[in-house]
């Protein structure tokens, strides 16, 4: 139930959003989501969609770009992309990393009417 929590957290700061700059309704939602944040793009879709109806965001598309995270390897340095949110580094094994991009979701541009 990630997706549907993470869903009605956007949905509250899109409406938010949308009162404060005085729009009747929400056509687009565009963003991205961090690869490390476990989601399936369509779950969150299909959540959004179905939280959103009855509100001015009704009907918007939800288009959120899936980015990856890139880590770096404590032991070697090495920088890579963890596979399965696992930071398990390909070069010597070793399990502790710093992640060196942003992780989570951010909205990047609404489309209001």
């Amino acid at each position: 139930m990630h997706e549907s929590s993470l869903a009605r957290q956007l949905l509250k700061v899109v409406l938010e959003r949308a009162r404060s700059e005085g729009a009747a309704r929400v056509l687009r939602v565009e963003g991205w989501v961090a690869e490390t944040e476990a989601l399936k793009p369509e779950a969150l879709n299909l959540h959004f969609a179905a939280l959103a109806q009855g509100s001015s965001a009704e009907g918007a598309a939800l288009a959120l770009e899936m980015v990856h995270v890139r880590a770096k390897c404590s032991n070697c340095a090495n920088v890579y992309q963890p596979e399965h949110h696992l930071t398990l580094c390909p070069s010597c094994g070793g399990v502790d990393a710093t992640l060196l991009d942003p992780t989570g979701v951010a909205i990047t541009r609404l489309e209001l009417e």
